[in-house]
């Protein structure tokens, strides 16, 4: 299996980054929340299990799958109990992965725009934002699965936040660390790396067209973001 990223055209206008797992270290931490969430609505789930099923999918689409699959009812309170249990905890230690101060400033001095593309919440990803020092670097450029009819990994997200930002797919460049994400990418036309950094093992990112980096750094190392 190849995993070196390919050569991406050097006109390359937009960075589209995922948030969760990508830009902060959340993707440790939601999906022990969600199987012991899970395992208490009647549905054992380990965390193994939460990443192969519900990894970049939105909000929306893990709290019906745990309806559908519970054995006590299920409400919106269900929801409200995830999202806050996963803010506290992300509260309690903030990080970003490694390389995002790099890259962005690389990006910066280099005039490329970028944008965050989610499948969180606005609250959620305003929160994870903030707490690492990045939400003003994103100012204006993020966009959630709140924004859009179908989340990840329907290209739907993808195509809004170019479209708002005024570039077409082909001058994109996504980076994402979910089967999902990678899947929403291609679907929308644009050029993608997988970032296993975290928990996702590169096998699972391989058929980004991209390729596949272990650390954001080596975007810039490999001129996949301008040299």
């Amino acid at each position: 299996m190849n995993t070196r990223p390919q050569a991406v055209p050097s006109d390359v206008r937009l960075v589209v980054l995922d948030c969760d797992g990508v830009l902060v270290d959340t993707e440790r931490i939601g999906p022990d929340i969600v199987a012991a969430m899970a395992t208490e609505a009647g549905w054992p789930l380990t965390a193994d299990e939460v990443r192969d099923r519900f990894l970049g999918r939105p909000e929306s689409y893990l709290y019906e799958e745990i309806r559908a699959h519970a054995t006590v009812p299920v409400g919106p309170r269900w929801l409200i109990e995830y999202r806050a249990r996963v803010r506290d905890a992300f509260a309690a230690r903030p990080r970003t992965m490694p390389g995002v101060t790099e890259l962005l400033d690389h990006l910066d001095a280099r005039s490329v725009p970028y944008c965050v593309a989610s499948s969180g919440s606005h609250e959620r990803i305003a929160h994870s934002l903030s707490l690492t020092g990045l939400q003003s670097r994103f100012d204006g450029r993020v966009f959630s699965a709140d924004d859009v009819h179908a989340g990840k990994p329907a290209p739907d997200l993808f195509l809004y936040a170019a479209r708002v930002l005024g570039h077409p797919p082909r001058d994109c460049l996504v980076v994402e660390d979910s089967p999902a994400g990678v899947d929403a990418a291609l679907a929308a036309a644009m050029r993608v790396v997988g970032y296993a950094g975290g928990p996702t093992p590169a096998s699972a990112l391989a058929h980004a067209d991209a390729g596949v980096v272990e650390d954001l750094s080596q975007l810039v190392d490999r001129g996949l973001v301008g040299g």
